[in-house]
């Protein structure tokens, strides 16, 4: 469907939701159970896989402009909280309900979303938890997508800003080897997926010790971020000795068929049904969050980095990830570039921000807010 293809609607939340409504269209004739054995190790493997694409060198090597729209895109996470806790307690919303419907799902997507709504079931009996936030991430990508392109237009045309020189060697190889691809002349190999599987396993055998080590010692963090940090360490220790290869094309192949499964199963579930008495609230929400993001690129992520035609186009490439995924951060750029010129700065820098460091940031921010709340 033309549609969900150009906002980027993941394939496995299409298929999930459209079991899930089959589900409730079946309601009271016709119920199913799930075995749900590998939704977790699924879970676990996809953020691990997250914490292997997180390279200091890559961090280091975008300068000064990556660490600045890192914090700027890190302010605009703990933004995101604080608005979906204040409107839901606005609208007698349960607080971590709101908390679904804040960066959990508008910057950390369908994965994060998923995540935290299964922690939020099992561990304080939320109804609804799952609903909303998928409902709350598919809005975001959408929203993401609808909203990034105005408001980069309206600062281009404000301040009529035009394409500088782009003679810097900043094309589509630097935007490759940013986002940690292999270069096409080296096809994957039975032994690279091999290796990437014993990484990813061994993250989160590890990521399993540490998180019994810290739950002995009163210290509540979930699995996954233990593994997502052990595999940090393990991108890192390669990156800076060399002793051992990151195969990082297989690694973003076994992330993307761990997530798609782990949604695909979240999906498939849904109690749709539960959703309806939520959607007033939601609503509330979800709209405060697309205004925020809007002002957010507007006065805050347009003017610190640069106010110029670069810095408009990381601003309608922010409302992408600020409220979808980086693939809407990449369609919302493209198509701003295809109309009014190019942009190597913006590619540079965004896709590293979005594509591997705010969802660690995000994981963090998230858990501080769960702790506040108690």
């Amino acid at each position: 469907m033309a549609f969900l293809g150009e906002f980027n609607i993941p394939a496995p939340v299409i298929g999930g939701v459209l079991f899930a409504l089959l589900r409730w269209a079946l309601l009271g004739r016709i119920d199913f159970d799930f075995d749900m054995t590998l939704k977790d190790p699924l879970m676990i493997a996809f953020f691990t896989t997250v914490g292997l694409g997180a390279s200091l060198k890559l961090l280091k090597k975008g300068g000064p402009q990556v660490f600045l729209f890192l914090l700027l895109a890190s302010g605009l996470v703990f933004l995101q909280n604080v608005v979906a806790l204040a409107l839901s307690k606005a609208t007698g919303l349960h607080p971590l309900l709101g908390l679904l419907a804040g960066s959990v799902t508008m910057s950390g997507g369908h994965g994060t979303g998923a995540t935290f709504a299964q922690t939020f079931t099992a561990d304080y009996g939320l109804v609804g938890a799952m609903e909303l936030a998928m409902a709350s991430a598919t809005f975001g990508l959408v929203a993401g997508s609808v909203i990034g392109g105005p408001v980069a237009r309206r600062l281009i045309r404000k301040y009529d800003l035009h394409p500088d020189d782009v003679g810097d060697g900043l094309g589509g190889d630097a935007v490759a080897d940013i986002q940690g691809l292999a270069p096409a002349s080296h096809p994957l190999s039975v032994n690279d997926v091999l290796v990437t599987i014993l990484q990813i396993s061994l993250a989160m055998y590890l990521g399993s010790l540490a998180f019994e080590q810290l739950s002995a010692l009163g210290v509540k963090l979930p699995t996954y971020l233990c593994a997502l940090f052990i595999g940090i360490v393990i991108r890192n220790v390669a990156d800076f000795s060399r002793a051992f290869p990151i195969h990082f094309k297989c690694v973003d192949y076994i992330g993307s068929v761990s997530l798609s499964l782990f949604l695909t199963m979240a999906l498939m579930s849904l109690k749709l049904w539960q959703l309806m008495e939520l959607a007033g609230p939601m609503a509330a929400i979800l709209l405060g969050q697309t205004a925020l993001v809007a002002l957010y690129a507007t006065y805050l992520t347009f003017p610190l980095m640069g106010k110029d035609y670069e810095a408009a186009v990381m601003a309608g490439g922010h409302c992408g990830f600020g409220m979808g995924a980086t693939p809407n951060t990449v369609a919302n750029m493209e198509a701003l570039c295809s109309h009014y010129g190019p942009a190597p700065r913006a590619f540079f820098v965004v896709p590293i921000v979005g594509a591997f460091f705010i969802d660690i940031v995000n994981a963090f921010v998230i858990q501080g807010f769960i702790a506040f709340l108690g």
